[in-house]
């Protein structure tokens, strides 16, 4: 089958193409770290030549999302305003010299009271959606900075960020407590009572966080349950700031099974069910649909 598109999630360190078919197919898969952050507008043409050259012989267009359509991106798609339908009017076209080709971009969203912005995450949602229909609920996109979404009538009408996922990497690699957080490794039972903690209590998280370290240096603490405690601290804080928007809904999760178990397990210890999806096949799902809405010529 013949390359009629290409599908691309270009975050800020890396990007992934795939080959799509007249008939929506995949046809292949291809990665590269060449992300948004290492590179200048006029060069994201470059990339998409050098790793998908093959591919544009036949493609004629291209739809991407995530950090390509920032500020610093290819070419900036002003965000949409909650409440809004997940799949764009309308994308943004960035400049090229191909002249058989156009680039569509996706623009992410904003809020505007409390101010907050995403850029990627919304194509997972719209996917999603598309493989859900008539869903309504929570959608949480656990991560780096983890969203909560509130989604009804295929629309996001509000959503909030916590930097849950950078605080754990900024304490555990950058703080006093490194020496005793390992790299990997986990205990349930550590992280279930320290989620317990904050959770019911999140103003006691800062004194709870230093006795990670006294626990290491005092009673030698294994650091792979220090690790899990940590987890359960910064995850039981989330989960009363985000309390609104999952206590009496439904809840979905997309993620990766690394970033999303804990949340699984913290919020069935709420009696909350959850709904998995992957990550990469709800990005996949969501940049066909808003390709579904475009009329090429």
């Amino acid at each position: 089958m013949t390359v009629e598109w290409i599908a691309a999630d270009w975050g800020t360190s890396n990007v992934r193409f795939w080959a799509v078919s007249t008939g929506g197919s995949i046809l292949g898969e291809r990665t590269s770290d060449k992300g948004m952050g290492g590179l200048k507008p006029s060069e994201f043409e470059g990339v998409l030549s050098a790793v998908c050259a093959d591919w544009l012989s036949s493609a004629s267009h291209v739809v991407a999302c995530g950090m390509v359509g920032s500020r610093q991106g290819w070419v900036e798609a002003p965000y949409q305003t909650v409440p809004c339908k997940v799949c764009p009017n309308q994308m943004v076209t960035a400049p090229v010299t191909r002249k058989s080709l156009a680039v569509h971009v996706i623009p992410g969203i904003r809020q505007l009271a409390p101010p907050d912005v995403m850029r990627g995450e919304e194509t997972q949602i719209a996917g999603f959606l598309a493989e859900n229909p008539g869903w309504d609920g929570v959608i949480c996109l656990p991560g780096t900075h983890t969203k909560w979404a509130h989604v009804s009538a295929d629309e996001i009408v509000s959503f909030k960020t916590v930097m849950t996922g950078e605080m754990f990497a900024l304490l555990s690699e950058n703080s006093v407590l490194h020496h005793s957080i390992a790299a990997t490794g986990w205990d349930d039972d550590a992280f279930a009572d320290a989620m317990s903690k904050t959770l019911s209590r999140p103003e006691t998280l800062a004194g709870n966080l230093f006795s990670i370290r006294a626990a290491q240096l005092l009673q030698d603490t294994d650091t792979a349950t220090l690790r899990a405690r940590l987890s359960g601290l910064l995850i039981g804080a989330e989960l009363a700031a985000t309390r609104p928007y999952w206590l009496g809904q439904n809840v979905a999760l997309i993620g990766a099974d690394a970033v999303s178990m804990p949340y699984v397990a913290g919020l069935a210890a709420q009696g909350v069910k959850v709904k998995r999806a992957d990550a990469k096949s709800m990005t996949l799902a969501g940049i066909k649909a808003a390709h579904s809405l475009l009329e090429i010529a």
